[in-house]
């Protein structure tokens, strides 16, 4: 599992996330269970280096043998135009929409991956998500996101979240923590109102939603800063952490927070980030000697 998050205010985007990735097996009556629980999976992307697009993922950790952290770096090459596969998806800096770049991940990642890995899948299909947000070439007064989710197979998106010009929080994968914080009451609170005070089924979802608008707690504003929007991005994953170390379960989220600011005069900005490698031992000077400008984008 995972908590993904996406914030955008008037003066950009914050994207974070944990690192926590499950590894999830069928046992011999074919009931779906945790096998293992990695915490250094990358789940925080710039789409192209040197443009304003960055994407979060959730859900599934890996597409067959490929991780998604892999295939997303796959799907950068092709924006640089180093792609042997899709070498007309190279982006022109002056043209690329939002947009375009979600309808390309789609594309990548469900319509060559992702439905030719499970369409004959005997179980259960993998549940997968990304949002994909930025600022466009030509329009870059405020930012744009788009979601895309697979669930059991079926395909959903890219769909616009929200309008050009609103602000608000989207999150993926374990949100049960973040529920309960800003909306007070988490995903069970139907079938309590159900149970204990007999609400009829007709009526529901309104009362539920009646309950969630009176007890919402309002964390952003338009003009909040990019920092203090950074700032509510860590206190909301590392939030999702500890409720996931506490409560009853394998502990599904959980590892190093990474985060991401894109803002329209500054561009994508990592603000926390982990490596594989100790970068005393990786010099920067070195990595340019080695490889040219073009494979250290790729390699990121």
């Amino acid at each position: 599992m995972t908590i993904a998050i996406c914030i955008k205010i008037n003066d950009g985007l914050v994207l974070a996330s944990d690192s926590a990735t499950t590894v999830l097996g069928h046992d011999q009556d074919g009931k779906l269970g945790v096998v293992n629980v990695y915490n250094n999976a990358t789940k925080v992307f710039n789409l192209k280096k040197g443009l304003p697009i960055g994407a979060i993922t959730w859900g599934a950790g890996s597409i067959g043998q490929a991780s998604i952290s892999t295939i997303i770096k796959d799907l950068r090459a092709a924006f640089t135009g180093r792609s042997q596969i899709h070498p007309e998806w190279k982006l022109d800096q002056s043209l690329y929409t939002v947009e375009e770049v979600a309808n390309r991940l789609k594309e990548f990642v469900f319509d060559e991956l992702y439905d030719p890995a499970f369409k004959d899948f005997a179980y259960d299909k993998p549940d997968l998500g990304f949002v994909v947000a930025g600022y466009s070439a030509k329009d870059s007064t405020m930012a744009d996101e788009f979601r895309i989710e697979m669930r059991n197979g079926e395909l959903t998106g890219p769909t616009r979240i929200m309008a050009h010009n609103e602000i608000g929080l989207t999150a993926g994968g374990d949100t049960e923590a973040l529920s309960r914080l800003m909306n007070g009451g988490g995903s069970s609170l139907p079938q309590v109102l159900q149970s204990v005070f007999k609400i009829p089924d007709d009526q529901l979802p309104s009362v539920t939603e009646l309950i969630q608008q009176r007890l919402t707690v309002p964390l952003l504003l338009p003009a909040m800063p990019l920092q203090d929007a950074i700032d509510l991005g860590e206190f909301l994953v590392d939030l999702t952490i500890k409720f996931s170390r506490f409560a009853p379960g394998p502990p599904t989220v959980g590892g190093p927070i990474e985060i991401a600011a894109i803002s329209k005069h500054e561009g994508f900005r990592w603000i926390k980030r982990k490596y594989y490698f100790d970068r005393q031992y990786n010099p920067e000077e070195e990595f340019t000697r080695i490889y040219s400008p073009e494979d250290k984008e790729i390699l990121g």
